[in-house]
């Protein structure tokens, strides 16, 4: 089954390439990787939600958005590798979570987005990862996720 078809299966597509918000590209092919950068929870241009985790944002609402994150990321890997089938498997994610200070399920924030890769490439889907609580993100986000690829 490819990653097209579990995508599918799950009820998803991948959405259009977010614009970045500054100065560099959403993702980079070098040789037989691609790297991302980080990609906001972003819905249809829009957060759904702001603010940190543990003050605005639940840790369930948390790893909602990680999700949506890894997914826009998924959307801007694949159009650098031509197509999310070209994607082999997952090589690292580094979730940033903006954090009240009190908070500490970063982790369990991260795992949104990590099962959902998982989901989408089985086996392929492993990783190594990061989650790291921040003070904030840019537009005031709760979550920003990055990836790295291998390539078919």
């Amino acid at each position: 089954m490819t990653p097209t078809s579990r995508l599918a299966e799950l009820g998803l597509a991948l959405p259009t390439v977010a614009a970045p918000v500054g100065a560099y590209v959403p993702a980079l092919r070098e040789g037989s990787r691609v790297t991302t950068s980080g990609q906001l929870p972003l819905v249809a241009g829009a957060l759904p939600l702001t603010g940190k985790l543990g003050a605005e944002v639940s840790p369930e609402q948390g790893q909602d958005l990680a999700r949506t994150a890894a997914l826009n990321a998924l959307a801007a890997a694949a159009d650098a590798a031509g197509g999310l089938d070209a994607i082999a498997g997952i090589s690292r994610v580094c979730v940033y979570v903006a954090s009240d200070p009190g908070f500490t399920a970063q982790a369990a924030v991260a795992n949104g987005a990590s099962e959902l890769l998982g989901a989408v490439f089985g086996t392929a889907g492993r990783h190594v990862r990061s989650a790291v609580g921040v003070a904030v993100l840019p537009l005031d986000a709760p979550v920003e996720v990055e990836l790295t690829v291998t390539l078919a």
